[in-house]
């Protein structure tokens, strides 16, 4: 007796970002699996699917969003069932990867948290990852399997090509950022500019710009970045730029984890806009004025598909994901 195997995929969503997960399927023209999670009354989480996924291609779609631990340690459960349950394979989809700012060693006797996530993923079960703009490139080597590294670039450039003036300027708010910013000023013809800051020695979230590299008098200005925690990167750059002569300042980032003073900082900057993605949630009282979401389930969808028939994913971005 000979059997042709059937590929069947099949799209889970934790409880971080459920609306995203329904994007997502919208896209790939499935539905959400079945599953149950929960918590016992100590806190434990309960996770069981409520369909077979015996033999399928299983995508668990779990944004890292605050708490972060639990959304992670859900995710973890729920790639355990699966593998439990004999799917074939199982790729977990971190549209926000957490941890991915500890991803080296600053100083002495510091963990690489993001190594440590990765490992986990792997020994629960995770035979590849899927995650969007992580924070460094290196990250993708930290997970003992194929990682395929998405980016938002294709859908922020477009904004900026329907809404932004030709001659903006777009500007990285540190030295980290400037590949990116390239990429962003190749692709729109636009002006490139840098922000040069400083991070005092054993402090988070504490920032001071200190000089702009670039034509930006008269300008209007476009900080790219791959998150807005604090705010306190891209509110110090705004001010920086206008005190020299930046005519219209907006901000662009993939991830809003919008932390803390992160509202407020924005609407007190001199920033006109703030344009974000729908990686992680944004709840209702850090929705600002500023802020604008724009859908990054497409891409997520397209790469799930080119996961599930073997396809290649750089190629959906013209090789722009590979850092």
């Amino acid at each position: 007796m000979e059997l042709v195997p059937r590929k069947r995929l099949a799209l889970f969503s934790g409880r971080s970002h459920p609306q995203l997960a329904r994007e997502v399927a919208e896209h790939l023209d499935v539905e959400l699996g079945a599953i149950t999670l929960r918590e016992f009354s100590d806190g434990e989480i309960y996770s069981r699917f409520d369909q077979s996924v015996r033999g399928k291609d299983i995508f668990v779609i779990q944004s890292h969003a605050g708490p972060v631990n639990d959304a992670i340690f859900e995710q973890l459960i729920m790639v355990d069932a699966a593998k439990r349950a004999s799917a074939k394979r199982i790729t977990a989809v971190c549209p926000y990867y957490g941890y991915s700012r500890q991803d080296r060693k600053a100083s002495g006797r510091e963990p690489i948290t993001a190594k440590l996530v990765a490992d986990m993923l792997h020994a629960a079960g995770a035979d590849r990852i899927i995650a969007v703009d992580l924070h460094s490139g290196q990250i993708q080597g930290f997970f003992d399997g194929p990682v395929d590294h998405l980016t938002a670039s294709q859908v922020l450039v477009e904004y900026l090509r329907a809404f932004a003036p030709r001659d903006a300027v777009i500007v990285a708010p540190d030295a980290g950022r400037v590949k990116v910013a390239e990429r962003f000023a190749q692709r729109l013809g636009a002006g490139l500019a840098l922000v040069h800051k400083s991070r005092p020695k054993g402090t988070a979230n504490v920032v001071t710009a200190l000089e702009v590299v670039g034509d930006v008098a008269g300008r209007h200005c476009v900080i790219v970045d791959d998150l807005i925690d604090t705010a306190g990167t891209v509110t110090a750059a705004a001010e920086l730029l206008r005190s020299r002569g930046a005519d219209e300042i907006w901000v662009m980032a993939t991830h809003a984890v919008l932390s803390g003073p992160a509202p407020k900082r924005l609407m007190d900057a001199p920033i006109s806009r703030v344009v974000v993605t729908n990686t992680l949630p944004v709840p209702p009282e850090r929705a600002i004025a500023k802020l604008e979401v724009v859908s990054i389930a497409k891409v997520i969808a397209d790469a799930i598909a080119a996961v599930f028939e073997d396809g290649s994913v750089s190629e959906l971005f013209q090789g722009e994901n590979l850092s």
